[in-house]
């Protein structure tokens, strides 16, 4: 086996092989972002998400292809939807995402790559309203839907 060596300024560590070379990008079909989407949020679903809207970005954005929003009814509750979606999305991909706005809850954004996600509280989401921007040529889906 081929080992590479790491220098530091004082010490060396020895990587294997298959931890230097580089790996090719997988792409998804969208038939399969659409799946894992539709994963998303029946989670979302099962933990009382409400208002929920799918928004399909695909040929629009260069962003994402599906871009998903749910609000909490309160602080507490947004951070555990994106507690619990984190969780469902380690489990299927085996990468836990890394959850923007988590402190306050009021906002959270997880970044799927393909699917983007936004959790609100309903103030917070009725005052930037992305609904409005992203959804002007009708392919918003709201609830079950879809």
């Amino acid at each position: 086996m081929l080992r590479t060596r790491l220098t530091y300024s004082y010490w060396s560590i020895p990587l294997p092989a298959s931890q230097t070379e580089s790996r090719p990008a997988c792409s998804a079909s969208i038939e399969d972002i659409r799946a894992f989407s539709d994963t998303l949020v029946a989670s979302l679903e099962d933990d009382k998400a409400e208002d929920l809207t799918i928004i399909d970005l695909h040929g629009k954005s260069s962003l994402a292809d599906i871009m998903i929003l749910a609000s909490g009814r309160s602080g507490r509750h947004v951070g555990a939807l994106a507690d619990h979606l984190a969780q469902t999305v380690k489990e299927r991909t085996g990468i836990a995402p890394k959850l923007e706005g988590m402190p306050n809850a009021d906002w959270v954004l997880i970044d799927l790559g393909d699917i983007i996600v936004h959790l609100f509280r309903p103030e917070v989401r009725s005052f930037y309203n992305l609904e409005k921007i992203w959804s002007d040529d009708g392919n918003t889906h709201r609830g079950v839907d879809v």
